[in-house]
């Protein structure tokens, strides 16, 4: 990383941090900010998330590639893993480790105020990630999940239903 690209100060207050929302329907919706990238990483990726009460920022998923780890700063929650439910609260660490569907995991507002956490993880490309509640597969190469959109070279979603053989469509 060249010098006028490095960040004045590898120090951030998370108070400070900007954060964007995003939602999908009734069930997903959560405001970010990202942690690591503005600051230099490149290989760690850290976001500040904050989940209202009875929501979830993210579909129920695995990642076949990357690690994650959930530090909770505030409220109280649920995290689904594998086949299993746990409580968080503030205080809390969670590591989901790459795998299938033993790994699966999603973190969901359980209280009446936010669940706010860090979300750590680490940057491996390509990645697949497994959706048990859907039944879907996402793929993504050239940036992580989390990563810089614009870079990706594939980011592809389908139904495990949907998949053919390897040599389908190849000429005998």
């Amino acid at each position: 990383m060249t010098q006028d690209r490095m960040p004045r100060s590898p120090v951030v207050t998370l108070d400070d941090l900007d954060l964007s929302p995003q939602s999908y329907g009734t069930r997903f919706h959560a405001a970010m900010a990202a942690i690591a990238a503005p600051l230099g990483a490149t290989h760690l990726g850290a976001r500040l998330v904050e989940v209202p009460p009875g929501k979830a920022a993210w579909p129920f998923h695995a990642h076949h590639a990357n690690d994650e780890m959930f530090i909770i700063l505030s409220g109280t929650g649920e995290l689904r893993f594998g086949p299993d439910r746990y409580p968080v609260a503030a205080g809390m660490v969670a590591v989901c480790p790459a795998g299938g569907a033993e790994t699966a995991h999603q973190l969901i507002a359980t209280g009446t105020e936010p669940l706010r956490y860090v979300a750590v993880s680490t940057m491996r490309e390509p990645d697949v990630m497994a959706y048990p509640d859907s039944g879907k597969l996402t793929v993504f190469a050239g940036a992580a999940p989390g990563g810089d959109k614009a870079k990706r070279r594939v980011a592809s979603s389908f139904r495990t239903a949907d998949s053919v053989d390897y040599w389908d469509g190849e000429e005998a």
